[in-house]
């Protein structure tokens, strides 16, 4: 049973939303970049083994309308120690909705679990971080 199975806290993981540098001769969205791109930061030193993510997105439009965005998972076998590893692309044209990505993974056969939320309208250059892991590269950062 679920109640029986030990979770751990996941520590070192973490989910970046981070401008992609080569777009930004594109045209310009709301955000001021065309293209964003997701990654999994894992900050630890060891691998994770088995890794699934889990994404989508939700909440309503600027008429009212209550809106879902397709989920999509992803599968990694092995996510190296001090790594980003990118995930997918995101539209900026879902910013104002609560973006959602569920990570989950092994190590050393133990299973770690966690959801990473965005709430609407966090994914702004006010709240950008330096990201190590992407040589300095600055985006939103969740961990």
């Amino acid at each position: 049973m679920k109640q029986d199975i030990p979770f751990e806290p996941v520590v070192g993981v973490s989910i970046a939303i981070v401008p992609d540098a080569e777009s930004t001769d594109a045209p310009l969205g709301e955000t001021g970049v065309a293209t964003w791109q997701v990654f999994l930061l894992n900050n630890n030193e060891f691998s994770l083994e088995t890794v699934i993510i889990s994404s989508e997105g939700y909440g309503t439009q600027p008429d009212g309308q209550a809106v879902r965005t397709s989920t999509l998972r992803y599968h990694f076998p092995e996510i190296a120690p001090y790594s980003a590893t990118p995930i997918e692309l995101i539209d900026p044209a879902v910013f104002h909705l609560t973006n959602q990505y569920w990570v989950s993974y092994y190590r050393d056969g133990q299973i770690f679990d966690k959801k990473f939320v965005f709430v609407p309208d966090s994914i702004v250059p006010a709240n950008f971080s330096r990201l190590d892991l992407l040589d300095g590269q600055a985006g939103v950062l969740h961990g």
